[in-house]
């Protein structure tokens, strides 16, 4: 029976509703727009689903006139539309969003999957409508190039998602086209997953040192950090805060539009309501508030909800399934199977061709809601969301409906702006002080100069660990100078260094580059790499004897997606995890080396004769196939490149197994990926 059944945030009269309101509905235009405000009404006008349900807004004072709050314009420039990957969606349904976000004036979000470089050439003159100003590093770092960074406006880390936290991305095999592929860096039908093994963020300063590698990579960008609602999210915001993000992104526990499992749907997270004020009280009461910027997503639709968000601390708003709505999504929820009826979350060609979406769907969605949000802030004497931004004091819980005690989430900021501590993001960047000027900043305008006249550039200079992300501002900058000028030729950039290099040593180094280091690295050695050359050699007894010496540290060549290293001795754990394209000659490993590559093969110098006994590599995954197996052309492709590395970084053990290749060849394996269905 109808009154028997579930209620759900989107029915189908609910996206009946904003669907003939923005125009999008299946009879398009013909059918006539219907107030907004019905579709309000009908998400308003219902039994509580939400714990801002719960709550009634009092008014702060007398009721303005609304010519006299913010205009629409300085509204939907908080507005954003969330994170939703290339692949994920239809690539009709995701340019038609970056467009419409563009057209606003308000930000787009590229999600995890990359994006096509053609969308950063400016067209007539003006910037690209498709080109996302937010662009996403999630953990699982697909496609992240420092072409892309360059082109972002805001750089948002993804740690967790809403709707599945710990878990990140999921895109499954059958979504996975030779386009998502390719911009992904990856193999067509392959899954695309963020297993918690396979990061490089492990502990608060590891998320720090990223978060300085992307704002040296592009300086201009703002760095944030999405994470979930849940449980102490407030220590991990203060925390992220400490590390120098500019904004914090609070998930909340709905949507998802790749392959959510059902566990995460139904069971994990929290609501946005609940982290936003746990994060906005710690972060108050740290004196960190003032800082960073908080942003919130999940379930927002009308502007009681994006009201009530500011009330509890949100300087600004993202929006997901109601853009989706607003372009025609029925909510099949068949997001997962590809098999989409409207062509947005497919990438089936003959669904795709039914996408009836418009940029001016989701244009005419964020206007009337800004306009309706200017008239309840009016109704409520605020002059503007920021004035809103942080007023807990206005929140009063009216309903109780299952024993919910809401005091702890409205839980007063009065005293501390009284004590002079800010509850509302003042407007600054959160960069880190800089103790003394990276070394490498004095590279640019030389390096770029010879550069452009074609004249090979050579530096050589001492490093120590103070000294981190070493290349990845150039690498920004040369990806900006090849864009505006595709067609110059240039010459090689080679830094020849000595010493022990800092953290991110070669991060995002791009092509042309070249990084020599005589001596040692520490942890993310070519992190991002896209098309740079790493060369690293040690010095003294570790130059004799490369194979029992370490000289870089864990998580080397994480995310890389092309270019080359070569060390003359041995690298940490997590070895080019997510490697998806870059060439790695080394002298031996730690755990977990080179899982979850996008592409290519291993070679493995069994020198013992144990390495398949013991069970060093997954049998499940990879094949591996000894050296009398292989056609001739295979063994002389991998001389070459043991010839190359002994070249490239004068190593003791390389020259030694060229001089016996005839017997210790035998030992050579090579691992290939097997054929998952």
């Amino acid at each position: 029976k109808a009154d028997e059944a579930e209620s759900h945030a989107w029915q189908p009269q609910t996206v009946r509703a904003l669907q003939t309101a923005v125009g999008s509905t299946k009879q398009g235009a013909a059918l006539a727009l219907t107030p907004f405000a019905t579709f309000s009404a009908q998400v308003t006008e219902t039994e509580p689903a939400t714990l801002r349900d719960l709550l009634e807004v009092r008014p702060a004072g007398p009721e303005l006139a609304v010519d006299a709050v913010e205009p629409v314009r300085k509204i939907t420039n908080k507005f954003i539309a969330s994170a939703m990957s290339f692949g994920s969606l239809s690539p009709e349904a995701h340019q038609t969003i970056t467009e419409a976000m563009n057209l606003l004036g308000a930000r787009s979000n590229t999600g995890e999957g990359g994006e096509d470089p053609a969308v950063y050439t400016p067209v007539n003159g003006a910037p690209s409508l498709l080109n996302n100003k937010i662009k996403q590093v999630a953990s699982a770092r697909f496609g992240v190039t420092a072409e892309y960074l360059a082109n972002a406006e805001e750089i948002e880390i993804k740690i967790a998602q809403g709707a599945k936290p710990g878990e990140g991305g999921q895109l499954p095999g059958h979504k996975v086209t030779e386009l998502i592929a390719r911009l992904r860096h990856a193999q067509p039908g392959m899954q695309l997953i963020s297993p918690p093994p396979h990061h490089d963020i492990y502990s608060i300063e590891d998320l720090a040192q990223l978060i300085y590698d992307l704002k040296r990579v592009n300086p201009r960008a703002t760095v944030g950090v999405k994470l979930v609602s849940s449980c102490g999210v407030g220590t991990i915001a203060a925390g992220v805060a400490k590390a120098y993000a500019d904004f914090i992104v609070i998930a909340g526990n709905s949507g998802g539009t790749g392959a959510s499992p059902l566990s995460s749907i139904k069971y994990a997270g929290n609501p946005w309501e609940l982290g936003l004020a746990e994060a906005q009280q710690v972060l108050i009461h740290n004196g960190l508030r003032g800082r960073v910027r908080l942003r919130t997503d999940g379930g927002l639709r009308t502007a009681r909800d994006i009201v009530i968000a500011a009330l509890l601390g949100a300087d600004e708003f993202a929006f997901g399934t109601a853009v989706l709505v607003a372009l025609g999504c029925d909510m099949a929820r068949q997001c997962h199977l590809n098999t989409c009826p409207t062509g947005i979350a497919t990438q089936r060609p003959d669904l795709r061709a039914k996408f009836r979406g418009k940029p001016e769907h989701v244009v005419r969605y964020f206007d009337e809601l800004a306009s309706e949000v200017r008239q309840l802030l009016a109704k409520l004497g605020l002059a503007s969301l920021s004035a809103a931004t942080g007023r807990t004091d206005l929140l009063e819980q009216v309903r109780w409906e299952g024993g919910l005690d809401l005091k702890p989430m409205l839980a007063a900021v009065t005293v501390a702006e009284a004590a002079g501590e800010a509850v509302r993001w003042q407007g600054g960047r959160n960069d880190r002080p800089e103790s003394h000027r990276p070394q490498d900043d004095a590279w640019i305008a030389p390096a770029l100069a010879a550069y452009r006249a074609g004249v090979p550039y050579r530096l050589e200079a001492h490093v120590s660990n103070a000294d981190r992300t070493l290349g990845a501002r150039l690498a920004g900058e040369l990806a900006l100078v090849r864009a505006d000028a595709p067609t110059e030729a240039g010459a090689p950039l080679i830094f020849k260094m000595r010493g022990v290099a800092g953290q991110s040593f070669g991060a995002f180094a791009a092509d042309g580059m070249t990084l020599e280091l005589d001596g040692l690295a520490n942890d993310f050695v070519g992190k991002g790499l896209c098309g740079g050359e790493l060369i690293l050699r040690g010095l003294g007894r570790v130059a004799y004897d490369s194979r029992k010496h370490a000289l870089l540290g864990n998580v080397a060549l994480y995310g890389a997606t092309s270019g080359s290293l070569f060390a003359a001795g041995q690298a940490g754990e997590r070895f080019a995890v997510r490697n998806s394209g870059a060439l790695a000659v080394i002298e031996g490993v730690g755990d977990h080396g080179c899982e979850y590559m996008t592409g290519g093969t291993a070679w493995v110098y069994d020198e013992d004769g144990s390495f398949e006994a013991a069970g060093r590599y997954h049998k499940g995954f990879l094949t591996a196939e000894p050296w009398k197996s292989l056609d001739e052309a295979t063994r002389e492709e991998f001389r070459s490149l043991v010839e190359l590395h002994a070249a490239k970084t004068s190593s003791v053990k390389a020259q030694w197994l060229l001089e016996n290749w005839e017997m210790e060849a035998e030992r050579m394996v090579r691992l290939t990926p097997k054929p998952q269905a």
